[in-house]
């Protein structure tokens, strides 16, 4: 594959205004149910607009830029227009504390923080004394609640532009190299403190046409966007599209998914695992709860749609009386949940962490191919990728164009190449520990690479369990498989260093609250459900079922039910990864309980 030396990434944009001026660039929702759209020309004068406004507020070449809102155009527009002009994009997660939010903003030495509304602001508002430097705030949704020459609109702020010409503007533009930083984006913190991958215009446009290189994008596609734009892998989405010139929508928020994405109708996303599983649970669980005829039907179509998923990945044509029987298990199970991805999804990608192998073979007997890649915030989210004419499940796939992996003799995944960041923003020495001299970076991730190139994790160097026999044992497989309860939200594995596995799960309150009701279970609170003995009973049926996939070293041996890991308890970081050793430390009493002295 040829790639082009972009000098910086909104000359990728310019370059694709010029392609297709007007065909459609961004979609979104209004408040009254209707949609608008801009076209790449339009989103290219509006990123220079922001660019000159900005200019306007004297953000400087490399000065940092804060945006603090879920995934919305403004969002990318904002991004645009910061990197425009040689400044550095510094994403913060919507679901994120004020404490959490005030780390970011000042260890990134931000001067303008855009926020997507009052309910940001008001964090902003409630840490201003924490963060001196921060000389504007720019409000995506509404207007500043009262005088104040720190909060301005939008609106106002775009009208700034006007007082920069555009022969500054161009010379800004044309000051870009692609070694300077496009954007610090900070990890989840799931054993520490959070670091600031620093990705240049030369990671961002490189990885961009890796993935293009990788996927099957078609002039006609349409994308729909729901991750959080704060996190690398929704970023390099967007990058990838906006280098093909399709169309993305986005969701209005993580609440709406479901019918946004009926009506966005897209050719492809990307998602983390954890909707897969949940789409997965409630179509199972929908079929198991209503039963006897309808629940006959769905396992005969699992059962067809499964013999169909052999003969495709062993690249088989179906049998005759296969192909029947698959085209009217289509008609009668599969449609339904073809239709509400919008019916016309031709593939989708997971990452993020582990998808089930289980889930991405269902997905695929009903007409939905899951590409598992894998990626981090350090190599700009992505380094491998099942293609859509050669992929496997339980595997993330071959490396992208131009980027090189190898195993270390400890069984580490290494990787080399322009993806690769160009440093931790401040933390020269755990950059150092991170990327070697010669440029290989390490990914605490650990795999296996067979003969084509295909790649498989293992697990995770700081995750590994290493049981008191010796045994080792990686927890998030384990977690996969049990995760693929109808009953169960979350599982966290324990057991480094002890005698056997346990587990902390949390419930999934809307399937226990049916069981609840089947079985004239009385409750004032769902609360009280996590300590009933039949839910219990419940569970540890689920669980026995589930240990019949593993190794009896891998079984769970006990398990305590525990209230739900979220953000805001700190269990959970922003992109819904556990943390380990805030989970061990928080339920400590109940985990001992699990390990009897004698």
């Amino acid at each position: 594959m040829t790639f082009k030396d972009y000098a910086n990434v909104f000359q990728m944009l310019s370059d694709t205004a010029e392609r297709w001026p007007n065909q459609a660039a961004y979609r979104w929702f209004t408040p009254s149910g209707g949609m608008e759209s801009v076209t790449w020309k339009a989103f290219r004068d509006a990123a220079r607009q922001v660019g000159k406004a900005l200019m306007a507020l004297d953000v400087q070449k490399g000065d940092k830029v804060n945006i603090l809102s879920y995934s919305c155009y403004q969002w990318v527009l904002a991004d645009m227009g910061i990197v425009s002009i040689g400044a550095c994009t510094v994403g913060i997660y919507q679901s994120n504390l004020a404490r959490d939010c005030r780390y970011i903003i000042d260890h990134s030495d931000a001067v303008v923080v855009f926020a997507e509304d009052d309910h940001q602001l008001d964090k902003l508002l409630s840490i201003r004394d924490d963060i001196p430097d921060v000389r504007k705030v720019i409000l995506f949704k509404g207007e500043p609640q009262q005088e104040d020459d720190w909060v301005m609109s939008f609106d106002a702020f775009l009208a700034l532009a006007d007082d920069v010409g555009d022969t500054a503007f161009e010379e800004r533009a044309g000051a870009v190299r692609p070694e300077d930083p496009a954007g610090i984006v900070y990890t989840s913190g799931t054993t520490g403190v959070p670091k600031g991958a620093v990705l240049t215009h030369d990671n961002i446009t490189f990885t961009a046409q890796s993935v293009q290189g990788s996927t099957d994008i078609r002039d006609d596609d349409e994308v729909f966007l729901f991750l959080p734009l704060a996190h690398v892998f929704a970023r390099t989405c967007v990058y990838a599209t906006l280098l093909a010139g399709r169309p993305t929508t986005f969701a209005r928020s993580m609440d709406t998914i479901i019918d946004d994405i009926a009506k966005a109708r897209p050719h492809w996303f990307a998602s983390v695992p954890r909707i897969y599983e949940k789409v997965y649970s409630k179509v199972v669980g929908g079929a198991e709860a209503k039963g006897g005829l309808t629940l006959k039907i769905f396992d005969w179509a699992r059962h067809v749609g499964a013999r169909v998923s052999d003969h495709k990945l062993a690249n088989k044509p179906l049998p005759r009386i296969l192909d029947l029987q698959y085209r009217l298990a289509t008609r009668l199970v599969f449609s339904k949940l073809q239709a509400a991805f919008g019916g016309r999804v031709r593939w989708c990608i997971s990452g993020g962490a582990p998808l089930n192998p289980d889930i991405a073979r269902f997905f695929h007997a009903a007409g939905i191919l899951i590409l598992e890649g894998i990626g981090m915030t350090e190599n700009t989210s992505f380094t491998n990728l099942n293609r859509i004419d050669n992929y496997r499940f339980g595997w993330v796939g071959q490396p992208g164009p131009g980027i090189e992996q190898k195993i270390a003799a400890d069984g580490e995944i290494l990787y080399r190449g322009r993806n690769v960041m160009k440093e931790y923003y401040k933390m020269p020495e755990e950059t150092a520990e991170t990327i070697e001299p010669d440029g290989w970076q390490h990914t605490g991730d650990l795999g296996e690479i067979d003969d084509q190139d295909f790649l498989r994790i293992t697990g995770r160097k700081k995750d590994l369990i290493i049981t008191a026999g010796g045994k080792n044992i990686a927890p998030a497989r384990i977690e996969g498989v049990l995760a693929t309860s109808r009953y169960l939200n979350q599982v966290c594995v324990i057991g480094d260093r002890r005698k056997y596995l346990t587990a902390l799960v949390t419930l999934d309150m809307d399937n226990i609250q049916q069981f609840a009701s089947e079985n004239r279970i009385s409750y004032q609170d769902p609360s009280e459900l996590e300590q009933n003995d039949r839910v219990r009973a419940l569970i540890d049926a689920e669980i026995t079922e589930k240990n019949k996939a593993f190794a009896s070293f891998e079984t769970i041996k006990r398990f305590t039910i525990v209230p739900e890991f979220t953000i805001e308890n700190g269990m959970l970081t922003p992109t819904l990864k556990v943390k380990r050793n805030v989970v061990a430390e928080r339920f400590k009493a109940q985990i001992d309980a699990m390990y009897p002295a004698n």
